[in-house]
């Protein structure tokens, strides 16, 4: 099966002033969305609501017509404002199941709950409370050298979920088309990355990777 896609902004590593870097921004979503990529998540945490809701009506815009999806890194209010397909939990956050239930009662039925986890337990957990996606990280170090345990929590992670299971594993931090493979090898049900998408040609990765 073909790896899945995450990509995590961050307008800040973009050059120029404010006004510039979202304008980047908003250019690399489409550019992602057009190149095929599954997940975006909008990780613009220090935005406060308001600007933050702008961001991601812009972002859904940039979406149209494609079947990437837009996750708004723990802000509920501002998915459900936008129209955005759901949301994502850092680790120590709101339970996938609490947060579900307030889509709920806003008429939402199927938001896509991801999270974060860093951990066996972790992942363990959220997946019990019904998360639909997770990003376990960090597997490599940011020079993209392997962490000692990284790897090996991720092998270990994907080897001993359940077959009957759904929830993709995606692979975070320092990964790079070099080391990918290994993550895939791993178990990973795709790569999730902010440089690896933001610094490169959006489809030059989707087709690299995909192609592992």
């Amino acid at each position: 099966m073909p790896a899945l896609l995450y990509y995590i902004t961050d307008r800040r590593q973009f050059r120029g002033d404010a006004k510039e870097q979202e304008r980047r921004l908003l250019a690399k979503i489409g550019e992602c969305a057009a190149a095929g990529v599954d997940y975006i998540q909008l990780r613009e945490k220090d935005l406060h609501a308001r600007a933050l809701e702008d961001l991601a009506y812009q972002a859904m815009a940039a979406l149209r017509n494609s079947k990437t999806r837009l996750l708004i890194n723990s802000r509920i209010d501002v998915a459900l404002a936008a129209g955005a397909h759901g949301i994502h939990l850092p680790a120590q956050d709101l339970l996938a199941s609490e947060a579900r239930a307030i889509f709920s009662r806003a008429g939402v039925a199927k938001p896509i709950i991801g999270v974060s986890a860093h951990a066996e337990e972790e992942m363990a957990y959220a997946e019990a409370h019904g998360a639909d996606l997770a990003v376990f990280a960090p597997v490599f170090e940011k020079d993209g050298n392997e962490n000692p345990s990284g790897l090996r929590q991720l092998r270990q992670i994907c080897g001993r979920r359940h077959a009957a299971s759904q929830m993709p594993v995606f692979a975070l931090g320092g990964v790079t088309l070099q080391n990918a493979k290994q993550c895939l090898e791993a178990g990973a049900a795709g790569i999730a990355g902010i440089r690896l998408l933001q610094e490169n040609e959006a489809q030059t990765i989707v087709d690299a990777l995909r192609a592992t």
